[in-house]
């Protein structure tokens, strides 16, 4: 019966994905790709998080604890950077620069900590300065509780918008029936601060008893891009579904994701999670995967350095597949699916750096700049 159950299940998701997805969900690979891929910066086991000082120096975050800044060709491992609680998908995660960096000097960190009562590690949010190659001023701003052993979900991406507030994913840390449904725990949600940390007034859930005010969107299963769309000004991410049902989303204040009340995904034993993939109050993804891909980081081209047709899409980075994701976009309508640098290894992140070029993290590797041909 359950098997049953679970077939009916499959042909229903796969009728979905054939009627909802069509064309958007086929990607098609180019023979001549507008770029080379050269690989910059070297030696890097896991490049989790690439950003860009106002020089073009580019600080790597390097998931086992180490913060990189890369300068005039050369490495430096920077010190005092918070210790990191290195477990699974733990460790150092994301990297962001204020936008008044020039002014005020203040980078931030995502990562794994162990901070707190309880055994394992939940997710830290941080800022801190760069003097001398060492981190000072370190200020802890959130850090995700209770802690657990478990070693999945953590997120995590860090995002500023057009107002200066700043946007922190957390993964629900594996505890899918806990916490992503609940507001008053942490995990599975989008957060969104005041640069230095404080919670807005406005945010969603500031007023409701015992709900985390930090919280600005519920819901998710686990956000490893986060970016703010150039043109409209609003927060995008991608997440991790299971099996199946990978999903880009808009983030919205207040909002219900859905996991894992709905989803286009399965079990990874191909079992159901549940029969709904959509819900009066929980919003449906601009775009999902099936199969999945395992995105991880995420940017908008905004030059016309790889063609005038590319200006305006989105890219992704594939864990699974091994390759750079681009997203030819309608609106909010996928219409395309590019594959790119395929057989480079599992791509962790990708940016557009100040000079208009594209930089890929890709893991056992390093950094990749995308040249363009001439």
């Amino acid at each position: 019966m359950k098997n049953s159950i679970a077939a009916l299940y499959l042909i229903v998701v796969a009728f979905n994905f054939s009627c909802g997805q069509d064309t958007a969900n086929q990607v098609a690979t180019i023979s001549d790709t507008p770029f080379t891929p050269e690989l910059l910066v070297e030696d890097v086991a896991i490049p989790w998080g690439i950003a860009f000082l106002p020089d073009g120096s580019m600080l790597i975050t390097e998931k086992s604890g180490e913060l990189i800044l890369f300068k005039d060709g050369q490495k430096n491992t920077l010190s005092n950077v918070p210790e990191v609680y290195s477990r699974g998908q733990g460790g150092l995660l994301d990297v962001a620069v204020h936008p008044d960096y020039e002014n005020n000097g203040w980078i931030y960190l995502s990562y794994a900590s162990e901070e707190g009562e309880e055994k394992g590690g939940h997710t830290a949010f941080t800022r801190a300065k760069i003097s001398d190659n060492s981190l000072t001023n370190s200020q802890l701003l959130y850090k995700g509780s209770p802690n657990t052993t478990k070693g999945q979900h953590f997120g995590s991406r860090i995002e500023f918008d057009d107002k200066g507030y700043v946007y922190l994913s957390i993964g629900e840390r594996g505890a899918r029936d806990d916490n992503p449904q609940d507001i008053t725990r942490d995990g599975g949600k989008i957060y969104r601060f005041y640069d230095d940390g404080r919670i807005p007034e406005d945010n969603p859930f500031v007023g409701t008893e015992g709900a985390k005010t930090a919280i600005y969107s519920y819901g998710h299963r686990n956000p490893q891009g986060l970016i703010k769309n150039p043109k409209t000004g609003d927060i995008w991410d991608n997440e991790h579904g299971p099996k199946g049902g990978d999903e880009i989303n808009i983030i919205k204040p207040g909002a219900n994701y859905g996991w894992p009340v709905i989803t286009y995904g399965v079990n990874y034993s191909g079992t159901p999670i549940t029969d709904k993939t959509a819900m009066d109050g929980m919003e449906q993804p601009i775009h999902y995967w099936l199969p999945s891909i395992a995105p991880s980081g995420m940017a908008f081209i905004t030059t016309d350095n790889y063609g005038a047709d590319w200006n305006g899409s989105l890219l992704v980075g594939s864990l699974k597949f091994q390759y750079l994701e681009l997203l030819k976009l309608n609106g909010t309508k996928v219409t395309d699916r590019i594959e790119l640098i395929k057989g480079l290894g599992r791509v962790r992140d990708v940016v557009q750096g100040p000079d208009g070029l594209i930089y890929v993290g890709v893991e056992g590797k390093g950094v990749y700049k995308l040249v363009p041909k001439k």
